[in-house]
Order: C-alpha cells, then sequence, then structure tokens
C-alpha cells in the first residue's frame, strides 16, 4: 500500500499529454466489493460508471451518491486532500460541492484512499453554459471559499501556491506547442501574460479551488449549481480562482458584473486574467481530445473580449 498524508500536502504538477494512463482498473464490481467490505449498507445499491476523467472514475451509487476512485497514484493524493480539507471548507459555501459522506480504504487489491460524495443534477459548465444573469452568483461563491485558510493547509506547486512569474517556463512550452500544431495564437497573448505575470499579489494568502474550468462546475436550468472536484485546493493567491469569470461564463456582461460583485483590485483582476490565459494554453495543448481545446479557445476568445 502506497503511504500518503494529506496535511500539509503539495498538490502534485501536472505536465500535459493524452490521457494519462490508469494504474489501476476501476470498474462497478471493486466498487461493490470495497462497499460490500467497508460501508455494507451501501453496497446493494446501483452502481454503474458515471465519468472516467483524467484522475478519478466517478460511480453513481444509487440516486443521490457517487464513488469517487483514483485511477491513478497521483490523484490519490488529491482525494485525500479532499477527504481532510473539503469538509471545513464547505460549510461557508453558497454552492453544493461533494464533501465526502463517507471514506473508504484502500483493500480488495485497490491501493487507494477512495470516497462517497453526494450526486448533484446537472451538466457541466462547457457542455450547458451558464446563462447571463449568474456572474454575481459565481462571485458570492468566490467570496465565500476565498478566507484565511490555516498553516498546515496544502500548497499547489502548478497554481495559486506559486506566482504567474513562476510559470512563465509552462506559458512559453504551451505557446510554443500549440503555435508549432496550430499556428499563431493571437496577437494580445504575450502582452497579456507580460502584465499579468508582472502584476503584484496585493492580498493575503487564501483557499482557493483551483480547477474551476467546465468540466468541473455543474449548470441546471441555466443556473450554477454545484462545483466539483475539489483536489487540487490548496492556500495562495486567489486570483487563479478569480479566472473562473473567463472560464465559465460566455456572457461580456456577466463577467463584468462578477468582477464587480466580487471587487476585485484592478491588480486581482489582470493575474486572474494571466491564470485564465494559463489554462487555456494547457487546455489548447490536450492532444486527441475535442473537449479540452474547445473549452481552451472559448476561454482564449473571452479574453480577447474583456473585460
Amino acid at each position: 500500500m502506497n503511504q500518503l498524508s494529506p496535511a500539509s500536502a503539495v498538490v502534485p504538477a501536472y505536465g500535459f499529454a493524452a490521457m494519462p494512463a490508469s494504474d489501476v482498473s476501476v470498474t462497478p464490481e471493486l466498487g461493490r466489493a470495497l462497499l460490500a467490505e467497508q460501508h455494507p449498507d451501501l453496497a446493494d445499491l446501483p452502481i454503474s460508471v458515471a465519468d472516467y476523467g483524467w484522475d478519478n472514475v466517478m460511480l453513481r451509487l444509487g440516486e443521490d451518491l457517487a464513488l469517487r476512485l483514483p485511477r491513478r497514484f497521483v490523484a490519490a493524493w488529491l482525494v485525500m486532500i479532499e477527504q481532510t480539507w473539503l469538509p471545513v471548507v464547505s460549510p461557508a459555501l453558497p454552492l453544493p460541492v461533494p464533501a465526502p459522506v463517507r471514506v473508504g480504504a484502500a483493500g480488495r487489491g485497490y491501493p487507494y484512499a477512495w470516497s462517497v460524495v453526494p450526486w448533484f443534477e446537472g451538466a457541466p459548465a462547457d457542455l450547458d453554459p451558464p446563462g447571463c444573469d449568474q456572474g454575481e452568483v459565481l462571485a458570492e461563491f468566490l467570496r465565500a471559499l476565498h478566507r484565511a485558510a490555516p498553516e498546515t493547509a496544502p500548497r499547489n506547486p502548478a497554481r495559486g501556491s506559486v506566482t504567474l512569474a513562476d510559470r512563465a517556463p509552462a506559458f512559453v512550452n504551451r505557446a510554443g506547442l500549440i503555435e508549432a500544431n496550430h499556428g499563431p495564437l493571437p496577437p494580445f497573448v504575450r502582452e497579456l501574460w507580460r502584465e499579468a505575470s508582472a502584476a503584484p499579489i496585493d492580498l493575503p494568502s487564501t483557499w482557493f479551488h483551483g480547477d474551476l474550468h467546465g468540466r468541473n462546475v455543474l449548470v441546471k436550468d441555466k443556473r450554477l449549481v454545484a462545483v466539483i472536484d475539489w483536489g487540487d485546493m490548496a492556500a495562495g493567491d486567489a486570483a487563479c480562482d478569480l479566472a473562473a469569470v473567463w472560464m465559465l461564463l460566455p456572457d461580456l456582461s456577466a463577467r463584468c458584473r462578477a468582477l464587480a460583485a466580487y471587487a476585485a483590485s484592478s491588480t486581482m483582476q489582470m493575474r486572474a486574467r494571466g491564470w485564465a490565459l494559463l489554462m487555456a494554453l494547457q487546455l489548447l495543448a490536450v492532444p486527441n481530445n475535442a473537449r479540452m481545446p474547445a473549452m481552451g479557445r472559448a476561454i482564449l476568445q473571452r479574453l480577447g473580449e474583456g473585460p
């Protein structure tokens, strides 16, 4: 069994390639066996594959629950971070989040910790974008999340626990890869990066989600209904989350209202645009996957439109 510690963890940094291979096979049969061993009162519920993600497999469990099982070692750290810290953060949040209702340990040949989490009805925001009235809803959620974190909170070497200037090699690498394969990026990209990476951090460290792209926010009837996938949560510069304004909101007026409701400084907004740009390039650089580059193109278009 791999020994993992969720406290004061460092969230792993990611390289970008095609969908990574699994370290372990995750199936409904495995999920049922783990439940029978550790949570037998849930073992007879219907179980089926709901999503096969970059790091985890989600198995729907009955009507109201799901199993979240890492399929790679790197994700095992992230699930333990969720188990440790999401229950601490979630009570103050105005949107539902999948704080674990049960936790599971390695067993039946499966080597990682895993979670039983609530199931939320809704479609990912990249497939069903939120309506033009959701800017203030997003801002309210972000303001509630961006509170002081304890010294033992995890750190993320790829997101807001580091500066944009620290991520300059990733920007250069991704921009070069995209231009080599797809042609020049829009002219504003490098100027935006230059300004954003030079913008000083003007706020104290807070909690942040760290991965608020369209696959990790659920929408129903054009309303934001849940925020999922908290493995990247850490403490640092909340501007990496404010980037969600461009990652999630197609409507220009909604973005303007979100920024006004959040009351971000112009310096924070500039850093947020830089984090959104870095995410756009990250998504554009994923090969053999139409959905992620489509999200990247949408983010670039919104950054070009403003604000």
